[in-house]
């Protein structure tokens, strides 16, 4: 990112801190009562590139279309300095409401003062924003946006049980085993999906070992260059248990751990969305990819822009947090369970 947007980001941020500090700060831009005429619902999503944003573009525009409105799509990327161009447009553009997944949670403040500034309902789905402070894991609950999405705390449960069963049935020893917990550590759902998992795999029969934290930026690469470096420093474990905020990093921790030689069988890879473990899976290739967490993006989307009509046409207000189905699947049963891969 250039310094230009970096700093016109700092200068917005730095109003919406100063402007919260004589407010109570508890409110959301949630806009006014009920509105007649055409509704046009802006969704902006990071990575739409990505098979889950593909599916819940899919989602959002079907339920659109089921109930005669507008919807525009748009993909920020992961483009940070982009995100309040797009509201800003999106404003300019007469939208109804605005749904959004940012690149970055530090851009939340600036996003919430110009759409309440605007008088439009904001809702976002996936990540979490805050009203006042770039960290939403920093954020007081009253102070975080409305969000549509899945609860991170189940879906870390149900990695973790998981973890266990396969863990269990492989009979491997504690003391030669490590698990590898990755994630983009200032992202709060995710932040709440890797603390979930350990207690999980301990309830479910899993024995103590010892857990090795890695910080990415929860993309595959990234996830396969630190997890790399993770293995130089350990040689002497002989099986590793990989999970983390989504598909991506378990995707990149797999990779890195059978490119320095472990086989399959000697890893027990655990993802989130489903995406990523789909392809490897149809490849028919052995992954130490063992089974994934499918969230249905399109269920996301479809919810996300129900709500948002909701409250624009009928003045429903938004619940905190909506939560949409998850299923856990394996290589032999992702079909059956209707995941299909991009």
């Amino acid at each position: 990112m250039s310094l230009k947007p970096r700093a016109a980001i700092a200068t917005a941020l730095l109003l919406v801190l100063s402007a919260a500090a004589c407010d109570s700060g508890k409110e959301t831009p949630a806009g006014g009562g009920p509105q007649n005429g055409p509704v046009k619902i802006y969704y902006l999503q990071k990575q739409a590139t990505q098979d889950y944003f593909i599916g819940e573009a899919a989602g959002a525009k079907k339920k659109a279309a089921d109930l005669g409105i507008e919807l525009v799509l748009v993909d920020l990327g992961n483009d940070t300095s982009k995100t309040l161009d797009s509201v800003n447009a999106a404003i300019a553009q007469k939208a109804s409401g605005i749904v959004i997944v940012v690149p970055d949670p530090s851009v939340g403040p600036a996003v919430v003062s110009a759409a309440k500034a605007a008088g439009i309902p904001l809702l976002t789905s996936d990540d979490q924003i805050c009203v006042n402070k770039p960290s939403p894991a920093d954020c007081a609950k009253a102070d975080v946006v409305p969000r549509i999405g899945f609860s991170g705390t189940q879906m870390g449960e149900e990695v973790g049980k998981k973890a266990a069963e396969l863990y269990l049935a492989s009979g491997w020893k504690p003391e030669e085993t490590r698990i590898i917990a990755a994630w983009k550590q200032d992202v709060s759902v995710c932040g709440d999906r890797v603390k979930a998992a350990l207690p999980a795999f301990k309830a479910a029969g899993g024995p103590d070992i010892k857990v090795i934290e890695v910080g990415t930026d929860n993309t595959p690469t990234d996830a396969a260059n630190k997890v790399a470096a993770t293995v130089t420093a350990n040689k002497a474990v002989k099986n590793w248990i990989v999970w983390g905020c989504n598909d991506e990093n378990v995707t990149g921790g797999v990779t890195a751990l059978e490119n320095a030689g472990y086989r399959p069988d000697n890893l027990i890879g655990v993802g989130i969305n489903g995406d990523l473990a789909c392809k490897a899976w149809s490849a028919g290739k052995a992954t130490g990819t063992k089974a994934t967490l499918w969230l249905n993006g399109g269920e996301v989307g479809a919810l996300a822009v129900q709500s948002m009509y909701d409250k624009i046409k009928n003045g429903k207000e938004f619940a905190a947090e909506a939560f949409a189905k998850t299923t856990m699947v394996t290589p032999d049963t992702y079909k059956s369970a209707g995941l299909a891969c991009g």
